[in-house]
């Protein structure tokens, strides 16, 4: 059993509070997922929950941890900077039961997890293996480490499809408890039977959560019909309440008017009207009553808001975009041959998305793509990457590194595009090294917002949203005007956005 009693966490920079009371108990069994807008502090209830010790550097926490006998193993969001820099061997030493397997089961492991047996001994630093072998290798250590509790934090970025399916039959055959983020929507329907729901309303001010040990689609019907029922029953009561304040309103009137005519001639009748007057005021103090206990309109987190592209973002059908050949395909620095004879063509306004096993080269592939698209006139192109600090600069602030002009008329611009994405104004302020992943990810978005690109080059562009967000970010791209050249392993992207899909392979590109 795992519990945590009356937690509270408290941002320490600009005092917000990020959870309030925060009391759950998890038993063996159950799965649950942790969900909420980006920068609401799921990363940091986690991380709590392994280690307080571990915010204590921007966050301070209170409450208790109730563990028994429970092994906590907890896989970080990111690697470490000292484990970047570790070699594969190196970072499967760190654990001490390590050198207590046999072959046989280290060669079990690397089946299960679709690698080669040799992987545990590779020579190849961490921080140059693809983003899904540096997931996989973090969970195989965390396997080999035996706990009791899976504390994973997003273990479905950057994973292939084949890997993420077997993710879910893992989290699904667990016996234990398993606590995790997620922004895979289709993951978390497949596997969550706990929902934690983390929200900040009314402008981020206030804090709430919800705990529903119910599966993820149930949970969303029941919130919806709970907030519609609520909705339509704070319409009744407000519509009840017009019609009796203007009954109200019209009895209050003739009883003062009266008053005014009367009272002048006749005393008895004017003690009989104050008496009168007395009731109503005693009427109007019990309608005052009632109304604080009118059902209010519901209040839930919106989702975020922004526009893509413009008149110029489009790309006549007939225009060919990129016809693309390559040869060989290395690794960056030539020491491995991931694939060849690649061909691609992509022309108007072609949403294309490029799919295969973790270290294939997809990455590297839209790296020389994205070369090769740079230097054109004819069209103008904006870049997502998998690694947002390829282009973010972590000291500046996002208006500072959106910001162009140094206006201040682009600055307030700026500032209300961020509010769209449901920024605070101290968020604005913040290095972007202190935000989330997705609040990074969300200024990438709006800098492609802010241009006047017709084509985006996406590398897993939906891997650090909420199910929330990644609704709208899913339609915004699918209604956009120009052409998309991504990858993504997220099957509701590929879904929603995609016309077409290509499988990279050791032997070429093929279209699936």
């Amino acid at each position: 059993m795992l519990q945590i009693k009356n937690l509270s966490i408290t941002h320490k920079k600009d005092l917000r509070v990020i959870i309030q009371d925060f009391s759950c108990v998890l038993n063996d069994g159950d799965k649950a997922v942790i969900i909420g807008e980006e920068g609401n502090g799921k990363s940091t209830l986690l991380k709590w929950i392994y280690d307080p010790k571990i915010i204590e550097s921007y966050a301070e926490g209170h409450g208790e941890r109730v563990m028994n006998r429970e092994r906590l193993g907890y896989l970080p969001q990111e690697l470490s900077a000292i484990d970047r820099e570790r070699t594969v061997y190196e970072f499967f030493m760190q654990e001490p039961l390590f050198l207590e397997q046999t072959p046989k089961e280290l060669g079990s492991l690397a089946k299960e997890f679709h690698i080669p047996k040799d992987f545990f001994y590779s020579d190849q630093k961490m921080e140059s293996l693809s983003g899904g072998e540096k997931v996989k290798a973090q969970m195989l250590r965390l396997f080999i480490s035996e706990p009791t509790v899976l504390l994973l934090d997003e273990p479905s970025n950057d994973i292939d499809i084949e890997t993420l399916e077997w993710l879910e039959e893992m989290i699904v055959k667990w016996f234990h408890i398993v606590l995790y983020i997620s922004h895979d929507e289709t993951l978390i329907e497949h596997t969550a039977n706990v929902v934690i729901h983390m929200e900040q309303i009314r402008r981020k001010t206030e804090s709430r959560y919800t705990i529903a040990h119910m599966p993820y689609l149930q949970y969303k019907k029941e919130r919806k019909e709970k907030f519609e029922k609520q909705e339509q029953q704070a319409i009744s009561d407000k519509r009840e309440k017009k019609i009796r304040d203007e009954k109200f309103r019209k009895i209050y009137q003739s009883v003062d008017h009266a008053q005014e005519v009367v009272s002048r001639q006749t005393p008895a009748i004017a003690r009989l009207l104050k008496k009168k007057m007395h009731a109503v005021k005693s009427m109007e103090r019990r309608f005052e009553r009632e109304d604080k206990k009118m059902t209010q309109m519901p209040e839930e987190e919106s989702a975020i808001f922004f526009k893509l592209g413009n008149k110029n973002s489009s790309i006549p059908a007939g225009k060919t975009v990129i016809e693309y050949s390559l040869d060989k395909l290395y690794t960056p620095d030539k020491t491995k041959l991931l694939s060849s004879n690649i061909n691609l063509q992509v022309r108007g306004s072609e949403k294309i998305c490029i799919v295969g096993a973790n270290g294939v080269g997809k990455t590297t592939l839209l790296h020389k793509i994205r070369e090769e698209l740079i230097s054109r006139k004819d069209i103008c192109i904006e870049y997502m990457p998998q690694n947002y600090e390829e282009l973010l600069n972590l000291n500046m602030t996002p208006v500072e590194f959106l910001d162009q002009s140094g206006d201040k008329q682009e600055q307030t611009k700026i500032r209300t595009y961020l509010g769209a994405l449901k920024y605070t104004i101290d968020e604005m302020n913040h290095p972007i090294a202190e935000l989330s992943g997705g609040q990074k990810a969300k200024i990438l978005l709006l800098k492609m917002s802010l241009s006047e690109a017709n084509v985006l080059i996406l590398d897993e562009p939906t891997r650090n949203f909420s199910p929330l967000s990644g609704l709208v970010i899913r339609k915004i791209l699918a209604d956009y005007s120009g052409a998309i050249i991504s990858i993504s392993h997220d099957r509701k992207y590929i879904e929603d956005v995609c016309d077409k899909v290509y499988r990279l392979t050791e032997k070429g590109l093929f279209g699936v």
